[in-house]
């Protein structure tokens, strides 16, 4: 038995290195939306984890191995994303797992690692229950969705102080889990749920929602939405003429360029929370951001500085790991303590969950069309605009 775990051992790390223990490369998949509706958040994920390879490489590697990377489309589908992470373990003996975006996604392929024992860090998928599950092989390296609106609700508290807020999301597991997490957090402060909306991603018309939010005079209006339907949104709250003390959103795609760029001034001072701002002092973080932005000709979201440091984590689980076999890993990830561009990273077990990493969550509000940082104010890149005019007083 002794004999045959050693020769099970050699050829697993044989076919990790590509036919050769002394091969100068170590290959990586990374499961990424490449395509369909979340494929922009793939292109920018995609992007950072380029940015970070070439840095790492130029830098000697890991342990003098390059690191190469390939990308594998799945579409934003969890049934592609789980189709994609058994290829990855069970036929390319990948000894550990990052990537994806989506929290369906995310899902599939914790479900997939934790069954065959092989370390998955989680980049952004953000549902609660991904690191709920008391599973010895899943870390995330992001906060999960109850934590997404922490700053949000501090600014709430100490600036707007609302009575009351209208929920809009989307019916994905990232939509659903943000509204459940904001009506608890609407009973701690006590804040009136006036109306909890659901709708499908990719509607062309939320004006029969919206006019049910208008009768009702919400101080709040939340939406947890992707890109394409946060822009139309705030668009058709402009054309409904849709007053509140504040629009906010719940991250995803409020908190990306893109969002600015199609909701154009019905975009003007928006809140939302956020990860991560270009202009957080971690260290590595203004560096990535300005050669994110020099090659894209944008600054990243956070969920680009979610990618890029990911494979910094990888990079330093590799670099202590005693042995670069799954359970070598899984005990070298446990044993992370560092602090990455996208902040510091620790994986923990309270709370109720499970190797999950926990840090501040930031704010962000549209002023003369860019994102500026307002909260927590240690953070601030500029004074928050509030309150804000009405519709009918703006230019």
């Amino acid at each position: 038995m002794k004999k045959m775990s050693v020769i099970f051992a050699v050829s697993f790390l044989a076919a990790f290195f590509a036919g050769s223990l002394f091969a100068q490369e170590v290959k990586f998949a990374i499961p990424l939306p490449l395509t369909g509706t979340n494929a922009k958040f793939g292109e920018i994920e995609k992007r950072s984890y380029e940015i970070a390879m070439e840095e790492i490489n130029a830098k000697g590697g890991v342990k003098g191995k390059k690191i190469v990377l390939v990308f594998e489309d799945s579409q934003g589908k969890p049934e592609v994303a789980r189709s994609i992470a058994e290829k990855l373990i069970d036929v390319k003996k990948q000894p550990v797992i990052f990537g994806e975006y989506s929290s369906s996604c995310s899902k599939a392929i914790a479900a997939v690692a934790e069954e065959r024992k092989t370390p998955y860090l989680v980049v952004t998928g953000a549902t609660d229950d991904i690191t709920q599950q008391n599973y010895k092989y899943v870390f995330r390296l992001n906060p999960t969705n109850a934590y997404y609106a922490s700053g949000l609700i501090s600014f709430f508290k100490e600036v707007v102080k609302p009575m009351s807020i209208a929920i809009l999301y989307e019916s994905s597991d990232f939509g659903t889990s943000g509204a459940e997490d904001m009506v608890k957090q609407a009973e701690k402060f006590p804040m009136k749920v006036l109306t909890k909306e659901q709708y499908e991603k990719g509607a062309v018309d939320f004006k029969p929602i919206l006019s049910k939010v208008k009768s009702e005079k919400p101080d709040v209006i939340y939406m947890v939405s992707y890109v394409m339907d946060a822009s139309l949104l705030m668009r058709q709250i402009k054309e409904l003429r849709i007053d509140a003390k504040l629009y906010a959103g719940g991250a995803a795609g409020f908190a990306i360029p893109e969002f600015i760029q199609s909701a154009k001034e019905a975009a003007e001072y928006v809140v939302t929370a956020t990860l991560w701002s270009p202009q957080v002092v971690y260290p590595g973080a203004k560096e990535f951001a300005e050669k994110y932005k020099k090659l894209y000709q944008d600054y990243p979201s956070y969920h680009g500085a979610e990618a890029y440091s990911a494979l910094y984590i990888i990079k330093d689980v590799l670099t202590r790991a005693k042995s670069w076999t799954p359970d070598g890993i899984r005990v070298a990830m446990k044993g992370t303590n560092m602090v990455t561009a996208f902040g510091p990273i620790r994986f923990e077990d309270k709370a109720g969950y499970t190797n999950q990493n926990f840090m501040d969550t930031l704010v962000l509000q549209v002023i003369n069309g860019q994102f500026e940082t307002i909260w927590p104010q240690k953070y601030a890149t500029k004074k928050y605009v509030y309150p804000i005019p009405r519709w009918r007083d703006r230019k």
